[in-house]
């Protein structure tokens, strides 16, 4: 696939020093973390791809399935000639449900940090949907970015914004509520959110989707540190640490850390950090809502509620929200 394929190619990727600046930060706190966004170097992309094919973890078959009932609905909500502004260039088949079930959308941007994951992406998308408009910006969408005048063209119809999975999860509620409204801009008057937001259920279940017995989750929490290792001046062994996850009933999310196995001093650049054995390490948070819960938060960040779907074992929802005049 040339690179012509596609419209624009926007590269706002963080700098290896944001990296190495946000990994010693994160070491720094009290207690000690590193920021989920880094899971999705290339590795993490296709480790992610596994787990969302596990028994275990739900979430990806539940939308999928979902996003296949709901699509005439979505075709009627968003109209024609419609942008898809994709917040992360996740599940290949998620994307293309939407654009099949879409009444002859005009323009597809993803928005993604994993530069090279991103651009085969958006390629393939370009390739198979001839007719659509596609261009892809290589940025952190959790910060404010602005986009060149030409990225994204008026089309007449709404631009949606696209935030599958259960992403949205990885924010505390407050930091979510930040980042929903934050995003209105890019979205317009007039705009739409189509978001996926995991559901409460039994701890059991949510245990086992975070700890799949083949292992992908582990390997994927753990990739962070190979990550560090190979990116960044670090002395650090993968090997002196372990993946663990659980659900928080208490703050109603998962967490993920890396805890580790004996007293050990991480070195980054001229930094030192003590670990001591059995400290953990928090990468990630995956907080599940209520119906009702979900959509109080978006209203509070600026957004009205036009329709929110879910499957028959109330596992996950799909809400389409717009932005509030």
């Amino acid at each position: 696939m040339s690179e012509t394929s596609l419209a624009f190619f926007v590269d706002l990727e963080p700098a290896v020093a944001d990296f190495q600046e946000s990994v010693v930060e994160g070491l720094s706190g009290t207690p000690k973390s590193v920021a989920c966004k880094f899971f999705y170097d290339e590795t993490g992309s296709e480790l992610f791809g596994k787990i969302c094919e596990t028994e275990e973890y739900y979430v990806t078959r539940t939308e999928t399935a979902l996003l296949r009932d709901i699509g005439p609905e979505l075709a009627k909500l968003a109209g024609a000639d419609s942008t898809v502004i994709e917040l992360g260039a996740g599940s290949d088949l998620k994307i293309r449900l939407l654009l099949d079930a879409l009444d002859r959308p005009a323009q597809y941007v993803p928005i993604d940090i994993s530069r090279e994951h991103l651009r085969e992406a958006a390629k393939a998308v370009a390739v198979d949907y001839p007719t659509l408009r596609v261009g892809a910006v290589c940025a952190d969408f959790t910060a404010s970015m602005t986009l060149p005048e030409n990225a994204i063209t008026e089309t007449g119809g709404t631009r949606i914004g696209f935030f599958p999975g259960s992403t949205i999860g990885n924010f505390t509620p407050e930091a979510a509520e930040a980042f929903l409204s934050g995003i209105r801009p890019l979205l317009g008057a007039g705009g739409a959110l189509l978001i996926g937001a995991d559901l409460q259920k039994d701890t059991d279940r949510l245990n086992a989707a975070y700890n799949d017995a083949a292992g992908y989750t582990a390997a994927f929490n753990m990739n962070i540190l190979h990550r560090i290792v190979r990116e960044l001046d670090v002395t650090l062994d993968p090997a002196y640490f372990e993946h663990y996850a659980f659900y928080n009933e208490a703050e109603g999310r998962i967490e993920m850390h890396l805890r580790s196995l004996r007293q050990q001093t991480v070195q980054i650049a001229d930094k030192s950090f003590d670990v001591q054995a059995d400290e953990l390490i928090h990468t990630e948070n995956s907080h599940k809502y209520t119906l009702d819960g979900f959509s109080a938060l978006a209203a509070k960040a600026g957004y009205a509620s036009e329709a929110r779907w879910t499957d028959a074992e109330n596992l996950f929802s799909i809400h389409y929200l717009t932005v509030a005049a």
